[in-house]
């Protein structure tokens, strides 16, 4: 299937005349996840697990095989080791209070890369602190790679706690998680991985991969906004103390004490977004349609042609790795001597939608000792032409820009 036939599913083309290029912000979503949002609230809303008349029982139904539909998807042991949340902002949160507060010591590190989005190293500054351990980075070569030395040099005895992001949402890298999860294991630590940026682009097994916690958000996956996955081993979210508390998440309440019910159960309080669940597992299915691996190889045909086309503008300068064996569509680059912001204003004068700014990873931007950048981010949607129509842009703005730097 090609990006020209997707595109059709995806009626905002028909609406805006643009050049999507941040998907990886937020992705558009098909007529078809749509649909099967709006079939759910006219069909079967209700309250889950509250009610035992036929409408409640149907919701509950939906709920559940949304649930179990998550699990095939990155091959989960059982569905009971999927948690809805909010989002992987969400998700990261709970790990960080519900496991990291309760088995960090003093002295103790978390390890995480400095190519981590700010939910994935804020709620660890926090939970550090408390507990008064150690907030350790791996940081990146000029190929912008977490060799081997850094891995076997931060991840220690003293680290308890792995957080490693799988692809990064500014750069597009891949990081190696295989070796990070391996040496991590070896010394007794667990790990969190942050799928936001892979889950929609590539395969993933959780079994394989060997992650304890894993997470990823809907919206970026084609699904409505506010649901999002929280993957966990059973035994570990078994003996974890919930994060949120309320109703639905509690086995039986008395006046001074509580006991809670079993995962997944006992991390999901009060109602949730059971529409947004079954957008989620349409999405699913639509993406399983098309293939990972087809939605792989589109996507690595759209970043060849976009670093190429981008490469021959002397007055760019892009953030990438020299091939593109760790890289999936994400392009960060800058107009030389020219702010991002004003970059992506020019750029959406000519119908093209980049993002500028320090992508919610504000200690990598300052890693690489730059202001912000542009990041163009792809997915099935986009075709060359849309490549094209950057290049356009850029041109238009750097011409706009000559005379300014001049003086």
């Amino acid at each position: 299937m090609s990006p020209e036939t997707i595109r059709k599913d995806f009626k905002i083309f028909e609406n805006r005349d643009i050049a999507y290029l941040d998907s990886g912000a937020t992705s558009q979503r098909p007529y078809q996840v749509l649909q099967a949002v709006e079939d759910y609230y006219n069909k079967n809303n209700a309250n889950p697990h509250r009610g035992t008349y036929d409408l409640s029982i149907d919701s509950t139904a939906e709920y559940d095989k949304a649930r179990a539909k998550v699990a095939k998807f990155i091959n989960a042991k059982r569905p009971e080791e999927i948690v809805f949340t909010k989002n992987a902002t969400e998700a990261l949160n709970l790990v960080a209070n519900s496991y990291g507060l309760e088995h960090l010591e003093e002295g103790d590190s978390v390890v995480i890369s400095i190519m981590e989005h700010h939910s994935n190293l804020v709620p660890w500054q926090k939970v550090t602190k408390i507990k008064k351990a150690k907030l350790e980075y791996m940081y990146i070569n000029d190929n912008y790679e977490i060799t081997d030395e850094e891995i076997h040099k931060k991840i220690t005895e003293k680290t308890k706690i792995v957080s490693i992001t799988e692809i990064s949402n500014v750069l597009g890298v891949k990081t190696p998680l295989e070796k990070i999860i391996k040496r991590a294991h070896d010394v007794g630590a667990i790990v969190i991985v942050d799928g936001a940026q892979s889950t929609p682009h590539m395969k993933v097994d959780v079994q394989k991969m060997d992650a304890d916690f894993f997470v990823f958000s809907g919206h970026k996956l084609m699904s409505p906004m506010g649901i999002g996955v929280l993957y966990g081993k059973y035994d570990l979210l078994d003996k974890m103390t919930p994060f949120l508390m309320g109703g639905d998440m509690i086995e039986y309440v008395q006046e001074q004490e509580t006991t809670f019910a079993k995962p997944p159960t006992k991390f999901e309080a009060g109602t949730q977004n059971i529409g947004g669940a079954v957008g989620l597992a349409a999405a699913i299915d639509y993406l399983e349609k098309i293939g990972m691996d087809n939605v792989e190889q589109i996507e690595n045909e759209l970043l060849d042609y976009a670093k190429s086309e981008l490469s021959k503008l002397d007055f760019v300068e892009i953030y990438a790795p020299k091939d593109n064996k760790n890289q999936i569509g994400v392009l960060s680059f800058n107009i030389k001597g020219v702010h991002p912001h004003d970059t992506a204003t020019i750029l959406s004068s000519v119908g093209v939608c980049v993002r500028a700014g320090d992508h919610c990873a504000q200690p990598l931007i300052h890693y690489l000792n730059v202001p912000a950048t542009c990041r163009a981010s792809m997915y099935i949607y986009n075709t060359k032409a849309d490549i094209d129509r950057l290049v356009l842009g850029l041109n238009k703005a750097n011409d706009m820009f000559k005379k300014w730097r001049k003086d």
